[in-house]
């Protein structure tokens, strides 16, 4: 991906450094210097939105990130739109959201780490059953970014793959999202090299936070105006806001001529 862009940071920061007397650079590292660093350069993942209706971009361009396998939107004027939703714990909201989307025969992909699987097991089943999909989301949620070694972040999937197919007797989809949207490219890479497409998102909004949920008003305003074709919207099942909104959202969505699709077709 170009390095994320780093490779033209560094220059103009390196120029501007030596123009100043200022000795060595660490925030930004070279190839060279990369192979011997301890922890990867790593980002946040964000977006920028611009009018009503248009796709926003990334801190990464689409092509940027197919390179290595990943993605955060689908390039496209199809109102087509890309259900996923994180769930890191089973608080009772669900049921309502699987609820909604059968209604709606909406597929989803629900990212889930091992304490979900291991707490929640029929309803990992019900998912499958209902034509969703399960993507890893790792097994313990940690920052990802900090995890510099193979063999260490092959274990935070590995461990998830595993215990899920104990689980339903299923492989999981090839489906990777980075714990809180931290990545770095090698990250990427890896997650490249295990057979997985690493997505991330084009629509979400702080639907996470159990003690100050998101009011009707503030979801519908965050959701409604920024949707666009080809989005992957991001959204949490322990958010209870969303439970009690997935329906009425579903149904807007599907009056403002939009469909829903699986990640698989996506591909």
């Amino acid at each position: 991906m170009k390095n994320f862009r780093y490779k033209k940071l560094f220059t103009l920061v390196v120029l501007l450094m030596a123009a100043f007397g200022v000795g060595h650079l660490t925030g930004y590292l070279t190839d060279s210097d990369r192979s011997a660093a301890t922890t990867p350069v790593s980002s946040n993942w964000g977006l920028g939105f611009g009018a009503e209706g248009t796709q926003p971009t990334g801190n990464a361009s689409p092509s940027e990130l197919k390179e290595h396998n990943g993605y955060y939107l689908q390039e496209t004027q199809d109102k087509v739109i890309y259900l996923t939703f994180d769930a890191g714990f089973e608080n009772g909201n669900t049921v309502p959201i699987l609820d909604a989307l059968k209604k709606h025969k909406a597929p989803a992909t629900f990212f889930l780490v091992g304490n979900y699987i291991e707490t929640s097991p029929e309803l990992v089943k019900r998912m499958l059953e209902e034509g969703h999909s399960v993507g890893n989301h790792t097994y313990h949620h940690p920052d990802m970014s900090k995890i510099a070694a193979k063999e260490a972040f092959e274990k935070e999937l590995g461990d998830l793959e595993a215990l899920y197919k104990q689980t339903t007797g299923q492989e999981i989809s090839k489906y990777y999202r980075p714990p809180g949207g931290v990545y770095s490219q090698s990250n990427l890479d890896m997650a490249k090299d295990m057979g997985y497409t690493t997505f991330f998102w084009s629509l979400a909004y702080v639907d996470w936070y159990q003690d100050k949920q998101p009011t009707k008003a503030e979801a519908f305003d965050k959701l409604l105006s920024r949707i666009h074709p080809g989005a992957i919207v991001l959204l949490h099942s322990t958010s209870k806001t969303n439970g009690e909104i997935m329906d009425e959202l579903l149904t807007k969505w599907e009056e403002m001529g939009y469909h829903f699709d699986s990640l698989d077709k996506l591909l």
